[in-house]
């Protein structure tokens, strides 16, 4: 355990099991927390709802995004994350299924950091984990937390 948390944002079971089997295989160490739809997310980022009194100043290493949520889309998410001074600088990698350009500019417009469609290929999918984990966990120098 790195104490540097994932936060995957996936309403699909199998898609959040592949997911999770991905970072196993990838040797990902980082605990993963899991957010079904768009406002356990927002919860869970500002500490509210189930996730009322959680230290909201530890925030994920990251976040995995889907765009197609119930209750409240992954777009929705990123424009209240980046609207928020203590999460705006929090990478965002939407993870997703989409092939749609709009959902790709929309989400770089509203400030996602990266684009990764979702390989239907299990061993792509795990190369695609394995990847992120070396730039956005080893690599990438996050901005420092300030109070």
């Amino acid at each position: 355990m790195t104490g540097k948390v994932i936060l995957l944002v996936e309403d699909n079971q199998d898609d959040e099991e592949l997911a999770l089997l991905a970072f196993k295989k990838g040797l990902v160490l980082n605990e993963v927390v899991v957010a079904r739809d768009g406002v356990e997310a927002i919860d869970y980022l500002f500490g509210t709802g189930p996730h009322a009194g959680r230290n909201v100043s530890e925030l994920p290493q990251m976040m995995l995004l889907d765009l197609k949520l119930p209750r409240m889309d992954g777009h929705e998410v990123l424009r209240r994350v980046r609207a928020d001074p203590r999460t705006r600088r929090l990478p965002v990698v939407i993870l997703t299924s989409s092939r749609e350009e709009e959902d790709l500019i929309q989400g770089y417009d509203l400030g996602a950091n990266s684009y990764v469609r979702k390989p239907v290929d299990f061993t792509h999918f795990v190369d695609a984990v394995r990847q992120l984990q070396m730039y956005w966990l080893i690599l990438n120098e996050p901005p420092p937390v300030r109070g």
